[in-house]
C-alpha cells in the first residue's frame, strides 16, 4: 500500500493533507524519515511514526475505553463533553463508533469501533450478547426485587416482561446485574419498575471482554480484534 494511502485509511487526513505529511518530513518507518508518499509499504505488523508519536496500523479499529463520569456518547453532545474528545484526531477522523451508549452518570467499559459488521453483531437483540453491570441501589436490594429481575419486569413502552439474565447481590446495595437486551436506559427502569432506585452505574463486562483494573477512567487501548469482545458459542 502506497504510504500516503496508509495515513489517509489510518485517519490523518484528506489524501492531500497525508501526502503534505509525508513531504514535510513528518512520518518515520522503521525510525527513517520517509518523505515519497508513493512508497509502498507492507502493512502487516506495521508500526510507523507520524509527528513524533508510534502509530500501529490497524485495517480495522478495535478499541476498550473507560468511560468516566459526565461524558455523552455523542458526537455532537447537548450538555456533557463527548467521550470522542478523550480519543486523538485520527481515529476521531476514521469515524469509530461508540457501541451500546452509556448516560453520562454511568461509567465503564465502551467499545469502539469502525466495523459496521461487529455492531450490527453486538447490538443485534438476536445475538443476546451479555453485558454485566455492577448497580448501586438507593435501598436494599431484596429477594423480591431479584425475583422480579430474573422473572421480567414489564417497562411502561414494552408490554413484553424483560427479564435479566443473572441477577447477584454482592452487597446490601450493589447488584450485578447480566443483561442481553439493549434497551433505553434499561437498567435504570429494571430496578424502578422492580421498586427500587439505581444510584450508581458501571458496566463492567460486554461480551467476552472484561474491563481491566489497569485501565483508569478516560483512558483507553487497542484490541487485537472481534476475538476479544465475542463471547465463546454458547457463552450467552
Amino acid at each position: 500500500m502506497r504510504l500516503a494511502q496508509v495515513l489517509f485509511s489510518q485517519g490523518f487526513g484528506t489524501r492531500r493533507e497525508c501526502e503534505n505529511l509525508i513531504l514535510a518530513g513528518e512520518v518515520r518507518l522503521q525510525g527513517q524519515v520517509c518523505d515519497d508518499p508513493d512508497h509502498d509499504v507492507d502493512t502487516r505488523g506495521l508500526v510507523f511514526t507520524v509527528e513524533g508519536r508510534d502509530w500501529p496500523f490497524h485495517e480495522k479499529a478495535y478499541l476498550m475505553m473507560h468511560k468516566p463520569a459526565g461524558h455523552e456518547c455523542s458526537q455532537k453532545p447537548s450538555a456533557w463533553p463527548s467521550v470522542y474528545t478523550l480519543l486523538p484526531s485520527p481515529l476521531r477522523l476514521r469515524d469509530v463508533q461508540a457501541v451500546g451508549r452509556l448516560d453520562q452518570d454511568t461509567t465503564g467499559l465502551l467499545i469502539l469501533t469502525d466495523d459496521g459488521a461487529l455492531i450490527h453483531r453486538l447490538t443485534s437483540p438476536k445475538k443476546h450478547v451479555p453485558k454485566v453491570y455492577e448497580v448501586g441501589t438507593a435501598d436494599p436490594i431484596t429477594d423480591r426485587q431479584m425475583a422480579q429481575l430474573l422473572a421480567g419486569v414489564v417497562l411502561h413502552d414494552d408490554p413484553k416482561p424483560v427479564a435479566a439474565a443473572a441477577c447477584e447481590r454482592v452487597a446490601e446495595r450493589h447488584l450485578r446485574l447480566t443483561l442481553t437486551q439493549g434497551k433505553y436506559h434499561q437498567v435504570k427502569r429494571m430496578l424502578a419498575a422492580a421498586g427500587n432506585e439505581v444510584v450508581t452505574l458501571h458496566r463492567s463486562r460486554f461480551g467476552a471482554l472484561e474491563l481491566p483494573a489497569t485501565l483508569a477512567p478516560g483512558q483507553w487501548c487497542w484490541l487485537a480484534g472481534p476475538q476479544d469482545i465475542l463471547a465463546p458459542a454458547g457463552a450467552s
